[in-house]
């Protein structure tokens, strides 16, 4: 858990808020010709890094508005809460390494686990 700061509220547990995925993500004009990929691809195709990222958040339990978030995703440290519609701040962030040393990814990429029925109890 982590505290978020409303930035109408004040600070707040986790708990009250909800997540509302990636900031800044404006809907598509509505055109005859959007094809059903296209609409998909607003639909459903997000952003997911592991860094600093921009998200939407709502204040649920609160004052039920809602407001961007930037956030380092690997460290769940909240770098800034501004209202829609503001100009992102510039922050930084520095990533920890990963078991394996690396600053980016899991650690696990360089090894792939395949299954095989090879020595499967019966």
């Amino acid at each position: 858990m982590f505290v978020i700061t409303c930035p109408y509220c004040g600070a707040r547990d986790q708990s009250e808020f909800t997540y509302a995925g990636e900031a800044h993500i404006a809907r598509p004009e509505w055109d005859d010709a959007m094809t059903d990929e296209q609409w998909a691809g607003f639909v459903f195709m997000r952003n997911n890094p592991k860094g600093v990222f921009a998200e939407r958040w709502m204040h649920a339990a609160g004052c039920r508005k809602f407001f961007n978030v930037i956030r380092n995703t690997a460290t769940d440290e909240i770098l800034a809460v501004y209202e829609i519609g503001a100009e992102p701040p510039k922050v930084s962030a520095r990533l920890p390494a990963t078991p394996s040393g690396e600053a980016l990814g899991s650690g696990n990429d360089a090894v792939k686990v395949v299954a095989s029925d090879e020595g499967a109890r019966p």
